[in-house]
């Protein structure tokens, strides 16, 4: 499974999504001006990472599904 592009491609999507989740969270967790001038674009980042990261994930089960009909 490591050996395979897709698999990795998934896996390095979904570490970005939490990265940038931990960012958010440290910087709510901080608080004052870096969370004023960046919460909103960070949330914004993260949602669209999600969102590439949920479809790499459709992508991978739809190319390895089992085609027993």
């Amino acid at each position: 499974m490591m050996q395979d592009p897709l698999f990795i491609l998934v896996l390095v999507a979904c570490l970005i999504v939490a990265g940038i989740l931990l960012l958010g969270i440290g910087g709510f967790g901080k608080g004052g001006e870096f969370n004023r001038k960046n919460a909103n674009k960070i949330m914004r980042y993260r949602i669209g990472a999600q969102f590439i990261a949920i479809l790499l994930i459709l992508f991978y089960v739809w190319m390895r599904r089992d085609t027993g009909v």
